[in-house]
């Protein structure tokens, strides 16, 4: 993929039924009719005050530039409202940036994304180093393994992550990326499940929150209002300078139009204004366009699921009694 060129005339059937979630209606096996999922669509607004004070999320990503472009909104106001977090990234991502070499690609991305982490507002920037483009030849098992001990080293209680779920993915980094963290938070939460952790102090603790996100078809539950944050978004993603999909695009448009004595005004009369005009009105049309079928400015889709609540337990917590 051209991730400098990610966005499509898909984006624009995101606008076309606000009420609807992508991929609600598909057909049935052998072509006799159809079935069609009813999905409540919820929008999550930014919040007062600090309410998730103490929580602790995991943005995790294959590449550098997959958390900014689908999730820095929703990240920027989980660590607004009182969240800590880390963002993690899966492959060493040598192929995809400008450099002298895969070497140098590699050095390049992995300095753009601690310096997204610290704009996000995130910790720390973590590296596990798989092989760029060839996760599915590694075994899912590994990954997972070094994911819960993660999970139970900073515990972790929500993930930001791509959709396990997904239709028509065709980056193995990105469904395997799913697929590992998906087994991993119901993995961590085990007892059983790597018990020389626990001599080394760790305790069960697996993810239970989770935002899925996704390129393609997907079922959307969650519409994330991030329009507080968006000017914040955008200066995330001018972090990945090497890989995009933003970098130095509006300053490279705003000179080749000069040199045939054009100029566009949105792009306005220095760089830093054309790359960040540049990155607000193209690279994060996806944002404007799903916002706008919700009645907000910009927003962020997610399948999201909540953390398990059970029934006892919340029957007890209301109805027990002093002895």
């Amino acid at each position: 993929m051209d991730r400098r060129h990610f966005i499509g005339a898909a984006s624009a059937s995101l606008a076309a039924s606000p009420a609807q979630a992508q991929g609600q209606r598909e057909a049935q096996a052998g072509g006799t009719g159809s079935v069609s999922y009813s999905v409540d669509v919820t929008i999550e607004r930014k919040l007062p005050g600090k309410p998730h004070q103490g929580k602790v999320l995991a943005a995790i990503q294959p590449h550098c530039d997959d958390v900014p472009i689908f999730a820095a909104g929703t990240v920027l106001k989980l660590i607004d409202e009182g969240y800590t977090g880390v963002l993690i990234t899966m492959s060493n991502d040598s192929m995809a940036g400008a450099g002298s070499s895969i070497g140098d690609i590699v050095l390049k991305n992995e300095r753009d994304t601690q310096e997204a982490a610290r704009r996000l507002g995130l910790k720390e920037a973590i590296f596990l180093n798989y092989p760029n483009h060839n996760m599915d030849g590694w075994p899912i098992l590994e990954m997972r393994a070094r994911l819960v001990f993660l999970f139970r080293l900073l515990k972790v209680d929500t993930v930001l992550v791509y959709d396990p779920a997904a239709l028509y993915e065709r980056n193995p980094d990105h469904y395997v990326t799913a697929k590992a963290v998906e087994s991993a938070c119901w993995t961590a939460a085990s007892e059983w499940d790597y018990p020389e952790h626990f001599r080394a102090g760790l305790t069960p603790h697996g993810p239970q929150e989770k935002y899925y996100f996704a390129r393609g078809p997907q079922l959307v539950n969650r519409v994330v209002d991030i329009g507080p944050y968006i000017d914040q978004k955008v200066r995330v993603n001018l972090a990945n300078v090497t890989q995009g999909p933003a970098g130095s695009q509006g300053a490279r448009l705003r000179k080749a139009l000069a040199q045939k004595g054009r100029k566009l005004p949105l792009l306005g009369d220095d760089d830093d204004t054309a790359n960040r005009q540049y990155t607000k009105t193209f690279a994060l049309a996806r944002d404007r366009l799903r916002g706008r079928a919700h009645g907000l400015d910009y927003a962020e889709y997610f399948h999201y699921v909540p953390a398990d609540e059970s029934d006892v337990e919340d029957y007890v917590a209301k109805n027990s009694v002093p002895l």
